[in-house]
């Protein structure tokens, strides 16, 4: 089969595209023929060694994919070999097949595409986790959505509003805006020309956010935290920003608000079955209309680097997804 392989950390001029061996499913693993895969933030990051997850090389980039399930181990009994799958594989999905665990491998819906079901795990599964149990978003309750037309940003503004929260969505141009706009955000920022505390606050009668989805950090984390409601919670995502902030912690106590971390991963390890759950619930609203995921670009195999490079260089809209057939 044919890989893209990272054989030492370095940008994404340094993979390379080679023919390798098919993997072999181990007893607990499922092995996918990967119709395509979506690109993550944490891609740019693993091939650098800047990631927590450090594969051995040579490894293939690539967290999440969809397929069709080519063999199963002997212990697995969810699905079988012809199953139209999606799922998060850590890595390894920049190639034409994948080994992973199968109980990080979901059926996919059957009103869902191959393309859309790649950029559907991490994003959605992320930002579900994020906003019902970490941030135990409530309806009613404002929303203030960070880098809102990115892959997480944009579908924690749908997330949002079909869980009945008013979303206040924040991006750095005009353009991003209005697909968050489209996404159903009820309120815009623009916080390369104004102020995000001025405007939450201004948005907000100067209460703040309720719940505040941050997966930039830096500079914006630091405006982020001054202007969070009372027993406000502002979700730690990521740091697409670069910065990873320090946190005054003068101003939880004052405003009785919390910091709360979110890994989507750690979580679906340790809680298959709430996982499971968020899911099941996520294609209902999929298959009901209430979600619409973005696609907002899509490239070969072999033109990895470019795929990689829009999301290092924050240029990414929605997903960008990898075709392998």
């Amino acid at each position: 089969m044919k890989a893209v392989l990272c054989k030492a950390y370095g940008p994404a001029s340094s993979l390379v595209l080679e023919e390798t061996a098919d993997p072999v499913a181990k007893k607990n693993e499922v092995v996918i023929d990967i119709h395509a895969a979506g690109v993550n933030f944490p891609d740019t990051l693993i091939i650098e060694g800047k990631y927590q997850v450090k594969p051995p090389f040579p490894f293939s980039p690539g967290g999440e994919a969809a397929g069709v399930v080519a063999s199963v181990g002997e212990n697995v009994k969810h699905l079988k070999v012809g199953d139209r799958v999606m799922g998060l594989t850590g890595f390894g999905s920049f190639a034409e097949k994948v080994a992973t665990d199968a109980m990080r491998v979901l059926p996919m819906p059957a009103d869902m595409d191959y393309v859309t079901a790649a950029g559907f795990s991490m994003t959605y599964g992320t930002s579900m986790h994020a906003l019902k149990q970490r941030g135990e978003l409530k309806p009613g309750e404002t929303l203030l959505v960070l880098g809102a037309s990115g892959g997480v940003g944009l579908a924690a503004v749908e997330l949002g509003k079909a869980m009945g929260a008013r979303v206040i969505a924040a991006a750095s141009s005009a353009e991003k805006l209005e697909v968050a706009k489209a996404a159903g955000a009820d309120e815009l920022i623009n916080y390369s020309e104004v102020s995000l505390k001025d405007a939450v606050k201004e948005l907000t009668n100067g209460q703040g956010a309720d719940v505040i989805y941050d997966p930039v950090g830096g500079d914006l984390f630091d405006e982020a935290v001054r202007c969070i409601n009372w027993k406000g919670r502002l979700l730690v995502v990521g740091f697409a920003s670069g910065r990873i902030p320090e946190f005054p912690v003068n101003l939880a106590l004052l405003k009785g608000s919390s910091i709360v971390g979110v890994f989507w991963g750690a979580f679906a390890a340790r809680e298959p079955q709430v996982n499971l759950e968020n899911f099941q619930e996520m294609f209902r609203w999929y298959s009901e209309g209430k979600l619409k995921p973005l696609v907002s670009k899509t490239f070969e195999l072999n033109e990895y680097e470019a795929a990689l490079n829009i999301l290092s260089t924050r240029q990414a809209v929605g997903k960008v997804v990898v075709k392998t057939r």
